[in-house]
C-alpha cells in the first residue's frame, strides 16, 4: 500500500522508534551468525560496516556471498 517517509520518525514516533531498534539488533544478530561462515571478515566486531577492519579483510580476501556487489569496496 502506499507509504510515507516520516523524517526523524523514530524521535517523533514510539511505534517507529521501536521497530528501528527491533531491526538493528536483528540486523546485528544476523551478522554475528554470519561470522560462524565468515569469520576472516570479523562481522562479529564490525556487523558490516565499513570500518578498516572491514575494508582490510576485503582487500585480502575479495567478497564473500553476503557482500553487496553494489557497495564499492566489493565491486
Amino acid at each position: 500500500g502506499p507509504q510515507t517517509a516520516v523524517v526523524d520518525g523514530d524521535a517523533k514516533s514510539l511505534s517507529i522508534a521501536a521497530a528501528s531498534v527491533i531491526a538493528k539488533v536483528t540486523r546485528d544478530r544476523i551478522m554475528e551468525a554470519s561470522d560462524t561462515l565468515y569469520p576472516e571478515y570479523g562481522f562479529a566486531r564490525h556487523k558490516g560496516y565499513g570500518t578498516p577492519e572491514h575494508l582490510n579483510a576485503l582487500n585480502r580476501y575479495g567478497p564473500c556471498p553476503l557482500h553487496r556487489r553494489s557497495f564499492r569496496p566489493a565491486s
